[in-house]
C-alpha cells in the first residue's frame, strides 16, 4: 500500500484535517505544529485528538508529519533567535505527545554566516537541550536545497548533526526530491547512485519520510522552489520511479506541491495508480 497525503491546515483541528485527507484518498498528512511564520500554537483539543485517532485506526493511517515553524532556527548568530527556536523545540516535542503516531520534521537551519561547522555546533547544542532519554518522537532533520547559508545540504552535514546528538536513537533524516534535486543528488539519471550514497554516509534506515515535490529549477541550482507533480524539472516518470523504488516504497510520503485540494486529489489518485506494490 502506498502511504501517501499532502500538507493540510489544522486550523479547523486534527479532525476535520484528517477526513479533508480521507476525502482526497490519501491515508497521512503534514500540518504547522504552530504559526510557520511566527510562534504561536493552537491549544490541544483532547476530544479533537481523540476524533483524530478513531479517523487513523479506521483508515489505515501512516505516520502523521508535524512541521516545525520555519521561524525556528536553532543555528541564528542572535541568541534570542536560538532561545526562541529552543522553546519551539521543547514545546512541539511536549505537544506531541498527545497526537498519535507522527513524526515531527523540520529545517535545521542558517548559520547567517558563522560558517557551516559553528551551525552544526549549535544546532547539536539546541538538540540536546531538548530531547531527553524518554523521548519517543522520531524526530528528522529535513535535506536542504543549499541555497544561502542553510545547513543540511548534504548527507555530512545531517550525519555530523545526528552523530552530536546524545539521545539519537529516534532521529532520522526526511528527504525531499525537490531539495535532493536541487542541491546536486541527480534523482532523475541516477535514483540508485543518489541511495548508494545516503547509504554509505547515513545509512538508508534514517531515511524515515520523503517530501514528494516536483522543482521548478534546473538541476543542482541550489534554489527551493516547488512544482507540482510532472510539471516541473524532476518530471513524472522520475517521481513514479522513487515511490516503486525497492529500498523507499514502504516509506511515508507527502506532497508539498503548490496545489489546492482538487490538485492534491489528482496528485494522490494518480500516484496510487502508479504504485507497483
Amino acid at each position: 500500500m502506498l502511504n501517501i497525503g499532502c500538507h493540510l491546515s489544522i486550523s479547523d483541528g486534527y479532525y476535520k484535517a484528517a477526513k479533508k485527507a480521507v476525502s482526497i484518498g490519501a491515508n497521512t498528512f503534514q500540518f504547522f505544529t504552530r504559526n510557520p511564520r511566527g510562534g504561536k500554537a493552537k491549544d490541544i483539543d483532547l476530544e479533537d485528538i481523540e476524533n483524530l485517532k478513531e479517523v487513523i485506526n479506521k483508515n489505515s493511517f501512516a505516520a502523521l508529519f508535524a512541521h516545525g515553524a520555519y521561524t525556528m532556527n536553532l543555528c541564528s548568530n542572535k541568541e534570542r533567535t536560538r532561545n526562541f527556536a529552543k522553546m519551539i523545540l521543547k514545546d512541539d516535542l511536549e505537544r506531541l505527545k498527545e497526537i498519535p503516531s507522527s513524526y515531527y520534521i523540520f529545517h535545521p537551519g542558517s548559520h547567517v554566516g558563522q560558517g557551516t561547522e559553528k551551525g552544526i555546533e549549535l544546532i547539536v547544542e539546541g538538540l540536546n537541550e531538548a530531547i531527553t532519554e524518554d523521548n519517543n518522537t522520531t524526530i528528522l532533520l529535513e535535506g536542504m536545497s543549499g541555497k544561502g547559508s542553510e545547513v543540511g545540504r548534504n548527507m555530512e552535514e545531517l550525519k555530523a548533526i545526528i552523530d552530536g546528538v546524545k539521545h539519537n536513537k529516534n532521529m532520522g533524516i526526511c528527504i525531499d526530491t525537490c531539495h535532493l534535486y536541487s542541491s546536486g543528488f541527480d534523482i532523475v539519471n541516477d535514483l540508485d547512485g543518489v541511495l548508494d550514497h545516503i547509504d554509505s554516509i547515513l545509512g538508508l534506515d534514517k531515511v524515515k519520510a520523503v517530501h514528494l515535490n516536483d522543482s521548478k529549477m534546473p538541476f543542482a541550482s541550489n534554489k527551493d522552489r516547488h512544482e507540482v507533480i510532472g510539471a516541473g524539472t524532476i518530471g513524472k516518470d522520475a517521481i513514479i520511479r522513487i515511490i516503486n523504488h525497492p529500498k523507499l516504497k514502504d516509506l511515508t510520503f507527502n506532497l508539498e506541491t503548490p496545489n489546492e485540494l482538487d490538485g492534491y486529489k489528482e496528485e494522490i489518485e494518480m500516484l496510487r495508480q502508479a504504485y507497483r506494490y
